[in-house]
């Protein structure tokens, strides 16, 4: 009996990690879109459930889809479009927002203190450098997409907090992903001090000219905003000529495209390129309503397809067995809660907010999910962090998901009540 059971679990396996590699596809996107539903029902973001579509079918469960190459070439492909997506949401402007006056406060220590906190258990667990700064970058970031779909559930996106949770959260995007790129340069190899130093201002240069190019461009189109009379005629005229369907789309795609390549060219991570190549989008050339095309077409492709394919994959990379030191979970867990709402309040005070809007300020701040999956993606694939780690930032991003709404809930009641001043009546 023991045999016969032994035998058909075999089969099962075999079968299944045979199957076509369309039919893979079919069965992850299918369960993956399913899940997502039902997460979106409990009004949580719809990569909770695609992350937990790819745990269950994956090595972790039931095993009936393979960590396989070919998923994992269109979860790459969700990324670029993801981060594509993420930067189309942000304008110049907004960055010059996250950093203007005292609300640089609140962006700096919403990133600088969980940051720290991830290198200090890197510290304590003796973990290598890279893995260390790696650590602490996912516990630092925010995720922007999620806490802009959690303030718009709450009906909070426009207050004067919500804003400044998303400029907060934009500075964190950048800072992490300019800090990503130095760090992908470096590697435990280096161990003197002239191949560190020599390593440190490579990659510095690396990224003072790719600023360069970035700053040229903005200002370029800056120049063509001003004579917008001259130049959208040109546009329309080019785009009118040309025949083939979804031009503009192709136009905006390769746009982005560009800035990656010279992001990839420079030593830098494509992701980076991609995502300043959509923020620097001159979106004033294009007809609103061509634009707002564009981006419903990323969004489709993105969000329909792309993106519930790369959080399966998430799912399926991650492991339970991995979990043979529950201490590093519960101290990870611990910091990436505490830190970060703790940043963001004290950043807060430092901003002149009152002790109600700081907590609040750092609560909403706490969300993780997209950017810091696709980090921790990125260095799992890198080999700076193992699956243990991985699997823990996975758990991470989706516990601080989860809570985040029910947390930031409770913040806002705060600011209610103490905004309801008591009125005395004068004898």
């Amino acid at each position: 009996m023991h045999l016969h059971s032994g035998i058909q679990v075999n089969m099962f396996h075999l079968v299944h990690t045979q199957l076509p590699f369309i039919v893979n596809l079919l069965i992850l996107l299918l369960v993956a879109k399913l899940l997502g539903e039902l997460a979106e029902r409990f009004r949580q973001p719809s990569m909770i459930g695609e992350v937990i579509a790819g745990v269950i079918l994956g090595p972790s469960m039931l095993h009936i889809i393979p960590d396989a190459g070919e998923i994992k070439v269109i979860a790459e492909l969700g990324v670029f479009m993801l981060i594509v997506l993420a930067g189309m949401e942000i304008e110049v402007e907004e960055i010059r927002n996250s950093i203007r006056g005292k609300s640089i406060w609140i962006a700096l220590l919403g990133f600088i203190v969980p940051m720290a906190s991830g290198i200090g258990i890197g510290l304590f667990f003796h973990f290598s450098n890279t893995f260390t700064i790696f650590l602490g970058l996912c516990i630092a970031i925010t995720a922007l997409p999620v806490s802009i779909r959690i303030l718009m559930d709450l009906g909070k996106l426009k207050t004067d907090i919500g804003q400044r949770i998303i400029s907060a959260a934009i500075f964190n995007d950048i800072l992490a992903l300019l800090i990503l790129g130095i760090i992908l340069d470096f590697n435990d190899a280096t161990k003197n001090l002239k191949d560190l130093t020599l390593s440190i201002l490579w990659t510095t240069l690396k990224v003072v000219v790719f600023t360069a190019i970035l700053m040229v461009s903005y200002h370029f189109f800056k120049l063509a905003k001003r004579k917008v009379n001259v130049v959208n005629p040109r546009m329309n005229k080019f785009t009118h000529y040309l025949r083939g369907k979804e031009s503009i789309f192709a136009l905006v795609i390769l746009f982005v495209l560009i800035f990656s390549s010279i992001a990839e060219l420079l030593g830098l991570h494509f992701v980076v390129g991609a995502f300043f190549g959509a923020i620097l989008i001159p979106r004033s050339m294009f007809a609103n309503r061509d634009f707002e095309k564009v981006q419903r077409s990323i969004s489709g492709i993105t969000m329909g397809f792309l993106a519930p394919i790369f959080f399966a994959t998430m799912g399926i990379s991650f492991n339970f067995g991995s979990f043979n030191n529950m201490t590093l979970l519960l101290v990870v867990l611990g910091a990436s809660f505490f830190s970060k709402i703790f940043g963001g309040y004290l950043g807060g005070r430092l901003a002149g907010f009152d002790h109600a809007k700081s907590l609040t300020l750092g609560l909403g701040l706490n969300a993780r999910g997209i950017m810091e999956l696709v980090i921790a993606n990125i260095a799992l694939a890198k080999g700076f962090i193992d699956i243990q780690v991985f699997s823990i930032l996975v758990i991470m991003a989706l516990l601080t998901t989860i809570f985040t709404p029910f947390l930031l809930k409770e913040g806002f009641r705060l600011i209610d009540r103490a905004q309801q001043k008591p009125t005395t009546i004068l004898p």
